[in-house]
């Protein structure tokens, strides 16, 4: 028993010095856990605090990259003021310069043009005057530029309003002295009007039928006269905006591309639909001419934005007109009267514009003059072609029926033209180039030789769009010129038609005879009625 017990109590010792060695592990263990835990918590603040001062470092680098930046572009900011300033002031200066050219126009003209001139000079200093104080301050502000900016335009629009009272003053000028020659020529027209074939006396023919070398060949000269001052002042006008034409600057060629669409994209817009979108194109038109900015393309456009902005305009939009009569009007017929009832509004306006329709139509059509071209020694073949309306693309030259439906469509325009007024302008002034024009047209077509295919196509083209004003205006004188087209100038296109070419002149011939016949002659089809303006 007490062996037993003994035993008992070495097993209650050993027990007892297992536990308290595996509770000294644990407390070991713990404690190990514990400073490897504090050891970890202590790297961790470490890295942060690492972390937060590597940001704080970051950022104060990337603070003085930025104040070094904002500093950079201060500079350049400023240096580019600096520069535009300098070019504003160039561009003042020119334009001071081409109000000083203008000045040639006050004896002529007969007037004041001290107050454009002073201003001028007022807006050259004060660019100057900012310039100088910008200088002393190290660079101009934005403050500055705009108020620069503010006084180029301000110049622009006082060149603007100058040329326009010039405009104005020459076109009164010569419109007085067209109006004098004019009811010099048209009295004497008007007189033979009646008796216009006694001046061109019939054809007789013999039994060879040969003709009688009764009829001219060449223009009066007073028309070609008239013809060579258009293709003159065109010319002129050319080079009026060349500089803006033959820019290298992006800044030229980006405003040249935003005028030629501002002025070409509402005449191609020009349709039969209603006479209220006709006249939303008219308005903006206008007041593109009148040195308004238009929206184009989604931005504002203005012939201000350069000095050669309206001559550019005028020019680009003269030649859409007559470019819409030689493709839209030459395959719809309809479409003369909208774009013709545009133009002569625009031309009522805006004269020049007018007198660049006319050279424009002229120099490619000029049977609408009417001349007949006279080749000349030494010419080349494609030349003389040209002049006579052809296309001549790789020396190939367009096919007859191209060509007429082109002189078709040009004709029919200037047709519609001479018979339109804009029904929303001012009724005490006449047409800026009337039926009397159409009257002359008529007369010299018939006192010239006809041409093969031409005349024929021409006179029923002419007829058809505008012979029923005509029939309203000039009554029983009317009524003779269709008799001598009949009696006497029938016989002379007929004998210089070959077989193949006859369509044209029968076409005619049928036309004139039913409207003989009648007594009337129809309106034309298409014409615009009051119902159009209404819709």
């Amino acid at each position: 028993m007490a062996s037993e017990q003994l035993k008992r109590f070495d097993e209650r010792k050993e027990l007892k010095h297992h536990k308290e060695f595996q509770d000294l592990r644990e407390v070991m263990e713990r404690s190990s856990r514990e400073a490897l835990g504090q050891q970890e918590k202590l790297k961790a603040e470490h890295r942060h605090r690492a972390k937060i001062l590597n940001l704080k470092l970051r950022e104060a680098e990337q603070q003085r990259l930025r104040q070094a930046e904002q500093e950079r572009l201060r500079r350049e900011e400023g240096q580019g003021r600096l520069r535009s300033l300098y070019a504003l002031q160039e561009e003042v200066l020119q334009l001071r310069q081409q109000l000083d050219a203008s000045d040639r126009h006050r004896d002529l003209l007969k007037l004041d043009l001290s107050a454009f001139l002073t201003r001028g000079n007022q807006l050259c200093g004060l660019i100057s005057g900012i310039i100088r104080a910008a200088s002393e301050n190290g660079f101009p502000s934005a403050e500055d530029q705009a108020v620069a900016e503010r006084a180029l335009q301000e110049m622009r629009d006082l060149l603007s309003d100058l040329q326009q009272e010039i405009a104005r003053a020459c076109e009164e000028k010569r419109r007085r002295d067209e109006e004098e020659a004019q009811a010099k020529r048209q009295g004497s027209l008007l007189q033979q009007g009646p008796e216009v074939h006694k001046a061109s006396p019939a054809p007789s023919q013999g039994p060879a039928g040969k003709q009688n070398e009764d009829l001219q060949v060449k223009v009066q000269d007073s028309t070609m006269q008239w013809y060579q001052q258009l293709q003159e002042a065109s010319g002129q006008c050319v080079l009026a905006f060349e500089g803006l034409t033959s820019s290298k600057d992006s800044q030229a060629k980006k405003i040249k591309m935003d005028l030629q669409k501002a002025a070409t994209i509402p005449v191609s817009q020009i349709s039969t639909i209603a006479g209220s979108k006709l006249k939303e194109i008219f308005d903006k038109i206008h007041s593109l001419l009148s040195g308004k900015p238009v929206q184009s393309g989604g931005r504002s456009v203005s012939v201000t934005l350069s000095p050669q902005g309206l001559d550019f305009v005028q020019y680009k939009l003269a030649e859409k007109f007559v470019k819409q009569g030689e493709e839209e009007v030459a395959s719809h017929h309809e479409a003369a009267f909208p774009i013709a009832v545009v133009a002569s509004g625009i031309w009522e306006l805006h004269p020049r514009v007018g007198d660049l329709i006319l050279a424009h139509l002229h120099k490619k059509c000029p049977y609408s003059v009417p001349f007949y071209p006279a080749f000349r020694e030494g010419m080349a073949l494609e030349d003389y072609q040209r002049m006579l309306g052809y296309q001549v693309k790789d020396s190939k030259v367009e096919q007859q029926d191209n060509f007429l439906k082109r002189m078709s469509g040009m004709i029919r325009l200037y047709a519609a033209i001479i018979q339109l007024r804009w029904p929303y302008g001012s009724r005490q002034e006449s047409h800026p180039h009337g039926l009397n024009h159409g009257w002359r047209w008529l007369a010299q077509i018939l006192n010239m030789e006809p041409l093969s295919d031409v005349t024929a196509t021409l006179l029923f083209d002419f007829l058809e769009v505008c012979g029923n004003a005509l029939m309203k205006q000039y009554q029983a004188q009317f009524w003779k010129m269709v008799l001598l087209i009949k009696e006497d100038y029938f016989p002379r296109i007929e004998a210089i038609t070959s077989s193949g070419q006859m369509g044209s002149f029968i076409r005619l011939k049928q036309f004139l005879e039913k409207c003989l016949q009648r007594k009337e002659i129809p309106v034309p089809k298409g014409f615009l009625t009051s119902s159009f303006w209404r819709s």
